[in-house]
């Protein structure tokens, strides 16, 4: 399972969602108060705001276990191409909550963007190239089929 390309991709994939829950999606200031935009909550000085920021974290999440999903069907290609369609809605759905959320924030308060808002378009990027690697493998046990 590990010698396929594409499930080192789908690692990353998994990797870059899972990681994306605990880092800033992005960070400002409201006078002395620090503000902090993570996937799960909004925190202004010491009060958490959960509503409506935990979509984040829930697609990122959904993310991660179509990911593990699809790293363990690794004999079934047609359903990983399928999976791998999903997952890549689900980060794209991620990404652009996450942006839309972050650019909110940004009008209302001085601020900058963290490292969390980049790390679904690294799992997008990574889950594109394994999908490409899955098709090439179907492919070629489509010819060996043919020889037959």
């Amino acid at each position: 399972m590990w010698q396929r390309m594409q499930t080192v991709f789908l690692a990353i994939v998994v990797i870059s969602m899972f990681l994306m829950i605990f880092f800033p999606i992005w960070v400002g200031a409201d006078g002395d108060t620090t503000i902090k935009f993570y996937p799960m909550y909004l925190m202004r000085g010491e009060a958490d705001v959960y509503h409506p920021y935990t979509w984040v974290s829930i697609l990122a999440i959904a993310s991660v276990t179509i990911g593990l999903i699809e790293i363990t069907r690794f004999k079934n290609r047609l359903l990983q191409i399928k999976l791998g369609a999903l997952n890549s809605l689900l980060m794209a759905g991620c990404m652009v909550t996450a942006i839309l959320l972050a650019r909110n924030l940004q009008n209302s308060y001085p601020g900058s963007f963290g490292f969390s808002l980049f790390l679904p378009a690294v799992g997008m990027v990574a889950n594109s190239i394994a999908n490409r690697f899955i098709r090439r493998d179907e492919k070629l046990v489509k010819e060996s089929d043919r020889l037959r």
